[in-house]
């Protein structure tokens, strides 16, 4: 998930965008909520051949448990994001709405390529 802590200190999130685009675009969702999910979806995989009915409903079951972790992540995130330029200046803060800009377009583009 999106670090609150950041979008606490507007001061401080232009350092953070920028410091994340650097290395890269931060997950969607936390690795301990992606591997459980993957480890779900690992065996239903592994099982199918014993039980295929089993395996389906449990590959099901992690495909549900994705989608509602991403839906979460993205409600979140974009709460965060809004909260970070909703209230500003439009003119004393160009660069802050710039970078929130990038970030929408960023988080957009992802979702179109999945």
């Amino acid at each position: 998930m999106y670090d609150q802590t950041r979008a606490q200190q507007p001061a401080d999130r232009s350092a953070g965008l920028a410091g994340r685009r650097a290395q890269g675009p931060e997950p969607l969702l936390p690795a301990d909520e992606r591997d459980e999910i993957a480890r779900h979806l690992g065996h239903a995989v592994n099982t199918f051949a014993d039980s295929p009915h089993e395996a389906l409903e449990e590959a099901e079951s992690a495909l549900d448990e994705a989608t509602d972790a991403l839906v979460r992540a993205l409600t979140e995130r974009r709460r965060v994001l809004r909260a970070s330029w909703q209230d500003q200046d439009p003119e004393a803060q160009s660069a802050e709405l710039r970078l929130a800009l990038r970030e929408y377009r960023e988080i957009t583009a992802r979702l179109l390529r999945a």
